[in-house]
């Protein structure tokens, strides 16, 4: 009998696979339940814009012939929208992808990859699997510490990852910190800026108002890579496309490991459609941050503490273990995020839905603390 574990990468044999928030259609067969609301997985309440459904269902009807493997009308709509040459971008199936393209190119086992404490889970994985050394560095106010990053710098460290706003806990880096930071690092140290709630956060009624816009500073500093993604904001997360804009000798290695066809032409179609529907990602934007008003006013009603987010969802500290409590919604047909494996065992992370939506979540909740 092959012992095929022991012919894994040794990277992969210590892997946990990552957990995504559970699908409605799990929790409808394990407890028979129906009307469930899901406020687990960051996904756009309102869906994707009408044109860009429209684009997808006209796409859908040649499946039958490869996509374009440059998506270059993606990347030229991306290129006029941004302001950045086409040949800086890079497109990924889901920003995910990307993420794990920066890393492939550039990180060996001999090198050391950096990332905050309680930041997104697929930073540790890309790493391990790359036989590379993961730095975690101590979190401030449950959010990226630039000046821990800062000290923990060495020779070895060859890639940093900073989520922006962080996911899951929402908080976000000013432009002056960050941008000093950059520029301050070694040339060969290159940084991946996860920005994938950047439309979310650069909104001006979330109340950040020194988010940096990234995209203007890739040309200043050749070692960033920003990140984006139309799963979030643009509604489009079961179609996965995500891209990053570097410096060009950075995409073009980039799109060296990137797959053939990595991004469906239903997916290129919906996401080039989906940028030019302003007004749907407007109304996103707006009814995001009334949801957040309404979920953090409830809160503080409750007496429960929560970290300010500017993204959409909120991490809300239960007081105690939030693993049962994460349970019990589920058995009221309301699924969120329970986020012990960041480190954060008595919070739950969720989703900012609709107002009905959110009015459904508190309901249980009440029902759950009372029980």
């Amino acid at each position: 009998m092959v012992n095929f574990f022991e012919l894994a990468a040794p990277g992969v044999r210590g892997l946990t696979p990552y957990q995504p928030g559970k699908p409605i259609g799990e929790l409808e067969r394990e407890l028979g339940l129906s009307n469930i609301v899901k406020l687990a997985s960051n996904e756009n309440p309102l869906g994707p814009s009408p044109k860009a459904l429209e684009a997808a269902l006209a796409a859908s009807k040649e499946v039958e012939l490869y996509p374009d493997g440059g998506g270059f009308e993606l990347k030229a709509a991306l290129s006029e929208r941004l302001g950045v040459a086409a040949e800086r971008i890079t497109l990924g199936n889901g920003s995910s992808d990307v993420l794990e393209f920066a890393a492939r190119v550039f990180v060996t086992p001999d090198n050391e990859v950096m990332f905050s404490q309680h930041s997104f889970a697929l930073y540790p994985i890309f790493t391990q699997t790359l036989g590379a050394q993961a730095v975690a560095t101590p979190a401030s106010r449950w959010g990226n510490d630039l000046d821990a990053m800062r000290r923990a710098v060495t020779p070895r460290t060859r890639l940093i990852f900073i989520a922006n706003p962080n996911n899951p806990t929402g908080t976000w880096l000013g432009s002056a910190a960050l941008e000093s930071f950059i520029r301050d690092l070694p040339r060969e140290v290159l940084v991946v800026v996860d920005e994938a709630y950047f439309e979310y956060a650069s909104h001006p009624a979330m109340g950040a108002a020194d988010y940096p816009d990234t995209m203007a500073w890739v040309e200043r500093y050749p070692n960033l890579i920003v990140a984006r993604t139309f799963s979030k904001c643009y509604g489009l997360a079961g179609l996965r496309v995500g891209y990053s804009v570097s410096h060009p000798e950075v995409a073009d290695l980039m799109n060296r490991v990137r797959p053939p066809f990595n991004v469906s032409s239903v997916a290129l179609a919906a996401a080039r459609a989906a940028l030019e529907d302003e007004a749907h990602l407007r109304r996103s934007l707006e009814l995001n941050a009334q949801g957040m008003q309404q979920l953090v006013a409830a809160f503080a009603e409750r007496g429960l503490a929560y970290i300010p987010s500017v993204g959409n969802f909120v991490c809300v500290d239960m007081g105690r273990p939030a693993a049962p409590l994460y349970d019990a919604l589920l058995r009221q047909g309301v699924i969120v995020r329970p986020v012990g494996n960041y480190g954060m065992p008595n919070h739950l992370r969720v989703t900012v839905g609709t107002p009905e939506q959110n009015a459904v979540f508190l309901r249980a909740l009440d029902a759950v603390l009372a029980a």
